[in-house]
C-alpha cells in the first residue's frame, strides 16, 4: 500500500517534489491520479531518491501511456523500452545518445507526427558539475504575450526537423505554434530553437524574426526552472506545455540517465 502522497511545489511557474511514495511498487488508482492531477498543474515532478529497475520504470511509465522504445537506434538492450542518455564510451563506442555539449530547449520528437507527450528521465550516474536540465513554461510564457501576439500565432504552423538528417520522418512534421492542451485546455507556445525548422508559409526572414523573438522572450528566468540532479532521482515531465534544454558537463565525467516515453 502506497501511504499519503506529498506535493511539494517548486515555488516555480512549474515543478513539484513528490515524495511519500515507492515507485518499485505497483500504485493503487487514487494515487495513480493524484499523480495525473500533478503533473497536469504543474508539468514536471521530481521524485528524489527512487533507484528503480528497469521493470519499475517501465510499469510506472505505462500508468501515463504505453512505454514505447525509441525511435532512435540504439544498441542491444535488455529492456528495449528503456533509452540510454549518456556521454559514457565502451570499447570506443557510445553506451547512449547526446554526448556531453549543450542540447538547447525542445520538446521531445517534436519533429514526428506523433510527438512525445510524457518523458521520464532517472540519473544513475551524475557529472561533479553542469548537466543540469532546465524547463521553460511555454503555458506562462503565452500567457504573457499581448492578446493580439497570441491570437496571431494562434493561426500558425511551424515545421519541426531534427538537426541530424536520418532522424527525420520521410515527410516533415508540422504543429501549431499555439499548441492546446487536449487536457487542461491551456494554450502554450509550441516551438524550439533545436527542433523547429520554420514557419510554415512565411518568408525566411520574416519566420527567423518571428522564432528569434519568441525563443529570446520564453528563455526569460521567470519562465525557466532548473533541475540539479542527484543519483536516484526520477523526474517526468509532460511535453506538451514544456519544453527542455540538458546544460553542458565535463565530458571526462560520466553522465549516465535512462530514459522512457510516451508518444502522442
Amino acid at each position: 500500500m502506497t501511504g499519503p502522497i506529498h506535493i511539494t511545489p517548486s515555488g516555480e511557474t512549474l515543478g513539484a517534489r513528490i515524495t511519500g511514495i515507492d515507485l518499485s511498487q505497483p500504485l493503487d488508482p487514487s494515487s495513480v491520479a493524484q499523480l495525473r492531477q500533478a503533473l497536469l498543474e504543474y508539468c514536471v515532478l521530481v521524485f528524489p531518491n527512487q533507484p528503480v529497475s528497469d521493470e519499475d520504470q517501465v510499469r510506472f511509465t505505462g500508468y501515463f501511456g504505453s512505454a514505447r522504445a525509441h525511435v532512435r537506434k540504439q544498441r542491444e538492450r535488455r529492456v528495449k523500452e528503456i533509452f540510454i542518455i549518456s556521454n559514457v564510451k565502451e570499447n570506443g563506442e557510445p553506451i547512449g545518445a547526446l554526448g556531453s555539449a549543450t542540447v538547447d530547449f525542445h520538446s521531445d520528437l517534436s519533429y514526428m507526427p506523433r510527438p512525445g507527450t510524457i518523458s521520464l528521465l532517472q540519473a544513475i550516474e551524475i557529472p561533479q558539475e553542469g548537466g543540469q536540465t532546465q524547463w521553460c513554461d511555454c503555458r506562462a510564457a503565452h500567457d504573457a504575450l499581448p492578446a493580439q501576439e497570441q491570437r496571431m500565432l494562434s493561426t500558425l504552423r511551424a515545421v519541426h526537423r531534427h538537426p541530424v538528417p536520418e532522424q527525420n520522418p520521410p515527410e516533415p512534421a508540422s504543429h501549431p505554434v499555439v499548441r492546446i492542451h487536449p487536457e487542461t485546455g491551456r494554450p502554450s507556445l509550441y516551438v524550439s530553437p533545436h527542433l523547429t525548422s520554420h514557419v510554415a508559409n512565411m518568408d525566411e526572414a520574416g519566420s527567423e524574426a518571428l522564432l528569434e523573438g519568441l525563443y529570446a522572450h520564453m528563455d526569460q528566468p521567470r519562465f525557466v526552472w532548473t533541475h540539479h540532479w542527484q543519483v536516484g532521482d526520477l523526474l517526468m515531465w509532460d511535453n506538451r506545455p514544456t519544453m527542455h534544454r540538458r546544460l553542458e558537463f565535463p565530458d571526462e565525467q560520466r553522465r549516465v540517465m535512462k530514459r522512457t516515453q510516451v508518444f502522442g
